[in-house]
């Protein structure tokens, strides 16, 4: 098994930066970014990381693969919805690499086997980070990321345990799984169920997501769309690895988002704020259509995934109503 000694996060948001920043204490670290002036950027000053974690992390950058020498993996740390851009421009390089997906919701693994055949590990991450400019993220959730072997490629679950040992070395926390679909499927119908929710009600994960005492209270909604997620998987055979309603009380209750004043705002939440498309489709829209598939009703996660739609459709709508910003006539 080849040691991983030179490895690219293809995009540079929150999460690739983070995983950039502390890779570069342990290897090459190299980074492809979209636009050039980031990649001037990154080379020039390096990567700042501060919070949970502070460095400066020399990194090697550039808007085209050709640029960054050979690598042994290459972690997508792109949205959703830019990775078969990604994947595109890939195409052709790294031939040794490992591909480690990163993104939110189920079905990139596919997108990026049409463009190489590179062994693909599947992951999910919990921690998060808040990018402040190109060449500086605050460290903000230093929890997991979860991998496994992708089931549509071959990597073996030594070399995954290699990837988990190298990012806990580099400083961050990792934890490897020979089949990450029971990890996988606990963390989309979380994501699913707390990014939706937050999209609509424009509310971080604050502790009235798990308050079920009154017939009013938020919970009781949180807690029914994730059971309609917990029988879409058992359906599937999939026997989950964590509750996602205990995922979620112990997040607002005990976990670093207890604090109100300091709660995570969901990325479908900072999506919807600056009005960029979200990764609805990748995440609730992922169970609606297993659900519609199996035969299992989901009526709450639909009405969610369609609510969130509108919410994208919206923008647009208003820019076309004659008057103010907000489309008032």
């Amino acid at each position: 098994m080849k040691r991983i000694k030179r490895t690219c996060v293809a995009g540079a948001g929150a999460i690739g930066s983070l995983f950039a920043a502390h890779l570069a204490s342990v290897a090459v670290s190299t980074v492809l970014t979209r636009r050039c002036e980031h990649a001037d950027q990154l080379n020039r000053h390096g990567l700042e990381v501060s919070g949970k974690s502070n460095r400066i992390a020399k990194v090697l950058a550039s808007t085209d693969p050709s640029d960054l020498g050979d690598v042994d993996l290459v972690i997508v740390a792109t949205k959703a919805g830019a990775v078969e851009e990604t994947a595109r421009s890939l195409e052709g390089h790294f031939p040794g690499a490992l591909m480690m997906t990163v993104q939110n919701g189920l079905g990139c693994e596919d997108v990026i086997a049409k463009y190489g055949p590179w062994p693909i590990v599947s992951s999910v991450t919990f921690m998060s980070g808040i990018r402040h400019s190109d060449i500086h993220v605050e460290y903000e959730l230093d929890t997991e990321t979860w991998m496994g072997p992708w089931a549509g490629s071959d990597p073996g679950y030594e070399q995954v345990r290699q990837i988990a040992s190298l990012l806990e070395t580099a400083g961050l926390r990792a934890r490897a799984f020979p089949d990450l679909l029971p990890a996988q499927w606990s963390k989309l119908i979380f994501n699913s169920t707390v990014n939706s929710v937050s999209a609509v009600t424009d509310l971080p994960h604050v502790k009235i997501f798990a308050d079920r005492e009154r017939p009013s209270d938020l919970g009781h909604l949180v807690f029914a769309m994730m059971e309609e997620g917990k029988r879409v998987a058992a359906a599937k055979g999939i026997r989950l690895f964590e509750d996602p309603w205990a995922m979620n009380v112990e997040a607002t209750t005990h976990g670093q988002t207890g604090n109100d004043d300091y709660a995570h705002a969901p990325s479908m939440l900072e999506d919807v704020r600056a009005r960029r498309k979200t990764e609805i489709d990748w995440i609730t829209g992922a169970i609606v259509r297993t659900a519609s598939e199996i035969g299992v009703p989901v009526p709450i996660s639909e009405s969610l995934y369609r609510l969130v739609k509108a919410r994208e459709a919206s923008w647009a709508i208003r820019a076309e109503v004659p008057g103010d910003a907000q489309g008032r006539a």
